[in-house]
């Protein structure tokens, strides 16, 4: 008997040793599971030793977020902007994340401003770092040479907090900013030629090169400086095209079929008469990026399908493909600047050899010596469809101020 309730003791005291360590592991396992996030440091993301702390963040910048149960966020945001993350690049005390490009600071909470927020289905946490707009840059300018009167935008990023801006010299202090940074908007009071120049709270925008001039750099603008030679037709007042500066050439094409690249057709060309520096001799050793093409163009209704290739000297060594119907992979959508004219901007580096029987999908010019040689070169616009397809649409567009701009 004495024998039995031994044993039975000693199986009385196993289960009970069992259950507490079942009771425990569940107890850590639960811990685990709904354990609310924690963040206790920012640091850069780079390898050692240059994964220092940080305690200023800008917009884009890559971080790692310091802490426990960090594995199952479902939400992180900064200064109240949700960010897509990878969790791939998480474990339970860190996560490799990087901030969103765009801020809106001006319209941020003032409860969010300089806040991570991390979210996890236990729980979430705040934690409180300076988040600070980053300097302001430039994409783009909707027309480099307006008219007086219309309405200019300035395209970038951290485009806010403005203190001062200028267009051609002139003040401005009639504008309006988005929320997001990313866009100014202003109506021009003169002409006068000068530096676009903004600053900002986080830095400054001076350009390297002058809006409202119609001389520096131009190959034709069709006035006073080059003249087409032959090729479509020109005109000064078409209503087709209002807001313009003197004369310009208009491409005026209907559908073209598959293949058609017989560009020497009546609306499909424009060849400029004599040939001129693209740039200078002296220029000719510096980097090929420091410089690119620039010209108005307007395009009153849709374009879709057809390619403008931009060629010198008829050299079709290096041409480039000016397509902005083109999306990504095999995506189209109609393009059309509804009437307005609008500057386009090509970096230099664009013209490039021909791949795969491909005109102008090969590699870049590596130099400007490359490119251009030393002898003075013509320009040709020709409207082509390369494709396998009829285009979707025509191609009715005026172009004005063709010009080579040194941007830095």
């Amino acid at each position: 008997m004495k024998k039995i309730l031994i044993n039975r003791v000693t199986h009385l005291l196993f289960l009970s040793m069992m259950l507490i360590i079942i009771m425990l592991t569940s107890c850590n396992i639960d811990d685990d599971l709904n354990g609310a996030p924690v963040v206790t440091e920012v640091r850069n993301y780079a390898a050692a030793p240059n994964d220092t702390l940080v305690n200023k963040l800008v917009p884009g910048q890559w971080i790692v977020l310091k802490g426990s149960n960090l594995k199952n966020a479902v939400k992180i945001a900064f200064n109240g902007v949700s960010i897509p993350f990878d969790v791939g690049l998480f474990s339970d005390t860190y996560a490799v994340v990087q901030l969103p490009y765009v801020i809106p600071f001006p319209s941020v909470p003032q409860n969010q401003l300089n806040t991570i927020e991390v979210v996890t289905a236990s729980g979430s946490t705040i934690f409180n770092i300076n988040i600070v707009a980053g300097p302001p840059s430039l994409a783009g300018i909707s027309n480099e040479n307006p008219v007086e009167g219309e309405i200019v935008t300035v395209f970038g990023t951290n485009l806010f907090l403005i203190s001062e801006l200028s267009f051609g010299g002139t003040a401005i202090t009639d504008y309006v900013t988005k929320d997001d940074g990313t866009a100014i908007s202003f109506p021009v009071s003169n002409t006068t030629s000068g530096p676009l120049k903004i600053i900002t709270a986080s830095g400054e925008i001076l350009t390297t090169f002058n809006v409202n001039d119609l001389t520096t750099g131009m190959l034709c603008n069709f006035d006073t400086i080059g003249s087409m030679a032959w090729g479509t037709s020109t005109s000064n007042n078409d209503p087709d095209f209002p807001g313009n500066h003197g004369w310009y050439p208009i491409l005026d094409t209907g559908i073209l079929n598959a293949g058609n690249g017989a560009w020497w057709e009546g609306g499909r060309s424009i060849n400029i008469e004599n040939g001129s520096e693209w740039v200078s001799a002296a220029d000719l050793g510096l980097d090929i990026d420091q410089f690119v093409l620039k010209f108005e163009l307007n395009v009153p209704g849709d374009w879709n399908g057809i390619s403008m290739f931009i060629v010198r000297d008829f050299n079709w060594d290096f041409l480039a493909r000016f397509e902005p119907w083109k999306l990504s992979g095999t995506k189209t959508a109609n393009f059309t600047t509804k009437g307005k004219w609008a500057t386009v901007t090509i970096p230099l580096t664009e013209f490039r050899t021909k791949k795969d029987g491909i005109d102008g999908t090969g590699n870049s010019a590596t130099s400007l010596s490359e490119l251009f040689g030393s002898k003075k070169k013509t320009i040709n616009f020709l409207a082509v469809n390369t494709s396998d397809k009829s285009s979707t649409t025509g191609l009715r567009a005026g172009i004005d101020n063709i010009r080579i701009v040194k941007i830095k």
